[in-house]
C-alpha cells in the first residue's frame, strides 16, 4: 500500500518579502514534491499564498486587511499560484488538481464526504491534488479560519487516512525558547504527547506575509496526532529535504501517535462538527467518558448552556471548565435541565425522553 503524506507549505515559504510569488521556491517544492511521488507516495499538497501572491498585482502597496480586499487578492492570486504549481509540475509529468475548501466543507458531513471521494479518485489517478482555504467566500465574520492552512492540513490528514504530515515552517521545530533570541535555547526532537507546556514554548505569527505560527502549527499536529496521524514540523530547504522530513531524518520536532485513524463518523464529531451547546459534568461522568468507556447520563451533568435539540452536537466540559469532548445530545436543553443530577427513576418521571443516555457511547468522541 503506498504512502499517503499530507504537506503544508505557508505564505512565507512561497512569496517575496515584498509580496508576489517566488517562482525559484515554488519549483524546488515541485522538484521536492516529484521526488516523493516516484518514490512511491500519494501526495497532498496544502498551500497557503493566494493574498500574498494576488495583492501586488491587484495595485495595492501591502497586504490589505479588509476582509473584501483580501477576497479580492486572493480571487486573483490563487489563479497565479495554481499556474505557477501546474508548470512547475509539469516539467515532471505530474498533474495537479485544485481543490478549495472552507470550515463550513468539513462542518458538513456530506460534503465532507464528497471532498474525500473527490480525493481519493485523483490519488488514484496519480494526480496531486492541491488544497486551499477558499478566501473567496471565506469570511472571519462567517466561519473559523484555519490559521494559515495549518488546522486545515491537519484536518485533511486526518480526513485522508494519511501516514504523516509534513508541515514546512522558516523553523528547524520546536525549542524551549526562541532560538533567534536565545542562542541557548534547545531544540526539542521528539514529542509523543501535547500538553500545555508544550503549547506555551510556541510564540506568535513569524511573519508580516504569513498568519500562522508556531502554536497555530502545535495545535494543528495535535489534531493530527488525535487522528492517528504523525507529524513533523520543520524546514525543508535543500534538495532531498522533503523525503528526509517523511522518512524521519529532517530538520525539525516530530510528533509521534500510538493512536489509530479516526473513523469518520468520529473525525466529524471530533474536529469538524459545530456545537450548539455547553454540557458540564461531574467528576465521576468525567471519568466514566474518558477512562471507563461509558455513556452520558443525567445524574453526572452538573449543568448545560446552549439552545440545543435532540442529535445535534454539543461540547461537553469538566467541572474546571476544560472541553474533554463532543457527542450527539439526545436531550433539548430544557429536558436536560430539567433532568440534570437526577437517577433515572426520577428522571423518567420527570421528562419523556426517546434515550436515557444524555450521550450514548457510540456517539461521543474524547478531545
Amino acid at each position: 500500500m503506498m504512502e499517503r503524506i499530507v504537506v503544508k507549505i505557508g505564505s512565507s515559504s512561497l512569496n517575496t518579502e515584498e509580496g508576489g510569488l517566488n517562482r525559484e521556491r515554488i519549483a524546488y517544492f515541485a522538484r521536492e514534491l516529484a521526488s516523493l511521488h516516484r518514490q512511491g507516495c500519494e501526495v497532498l499538497l496544502v498551500t497557503s499564498g493566494a493574498v500574498a501572491a494576488g495583492f501586488r498585482r491587484i495595485g495595492y502597496t501591502a497586504r490589505p486587511k479588509a476582509v473584501h480586499e483580501k477576497q479580492a487578492a486572493a480571487a486573483v492570486g490563487q489563479a497565479l499560484l495554481m499556474q505557477a504549481y501546474q508548470e512547475e509540475l509539469a516539467r515532471y509529468e505530474l498533474v495537479a488538481a485544485q481543490i478549495l475548501l472552507t470550515r463550513a466543507d468539513f462542518s458538513n458531513r456530506r460534503r465532507m464526504n464528497n471532498a474525500l471521494m473527490t480525493v481519493d479518485e485523483l490519488l488514484k489517478q496519480r494526480i496531486i491534488p492541491i488544497i486551499n482555504e477558499n478566501d473567496t467566500v471565506a469570511t472571519d465574520e462567517l466561519v473559523l479560519k484555519f490559521g494559515d492552512n495549518d488546522h486545515l492540513s491537519a484536518l485533511v490528514a486526518a480526513m485522508t487516512r494519511a501516514a504523516k504530515l509534513v508541515i514546512i515552517t522558516d523553523m528547524d521545530g520546536l525549542y524551549t525558547e526562541d532560538p533567534r533570541k536565545n542562542p541557548q535555547a534547545v531544540k526539542i526532537e521528539r514529542v509523543d504527547r501535547i500538553s500545555e507546556d508544550i503549547l506555551k514554548l510556541a510564540g506568535g505569527a513569524g511573519s508580516a506575509i504569513g498568519t500562522g505560527g508556531m502554536r497555530s502549527k502545535i495545535e494543528a499536529a495535535r489534531i493530527a496526532m488525535r487522528g492517528g496521524v504523525s507529524a513533523f514540523i520543520g524546514k525543508v530547504q535543500q534538495d532531498g529535504e522533503l523525503r528526509l522530513a517523511v522518512n524521519g531524518q529532517g530538520r525539525g520536532t516530530y510528533f509521534d501517535t500510538k493512536l489509530h485513524s479516526l473513523p469518520m463518523k468520529k473525525q466529524w464529531l471530533g474536529f469538524h462538527s459545530i456545537p450548539t451547546g455547553v454540557i458540564t459534568v461531574d467528576e465521576g461522568a468525567e471519568q466514566a467518558l474518558l477512562t471507563a468507556g461509558r455513556s452520558l447520563l443525567p445524574a453526572g451533568v452538573t449543568s448545560c448552556e446552549g439552545d440545543f435539540h435532540p442529535g445535534d452536537v454539543v461540547e461537553v466540559r469538566s467541572s474546571s471548565g476544560n472541553p474533554i469532548g463532543r457527542g450527539v445530545v439526545n436531550y433539548a436543553t430544557w429536558q436536560l435541565q430539567a433532568a440534570a443530577g437526577l437517577c433515572s427513576d426520577d428522571v423518567s418521571r420527570r421528562v419523556e425522553v426517546a434515550r436515557l443516555e444524555v450521550i450514548h457511547r457510540d456517539e461521543w468522541v474524547t478531545l
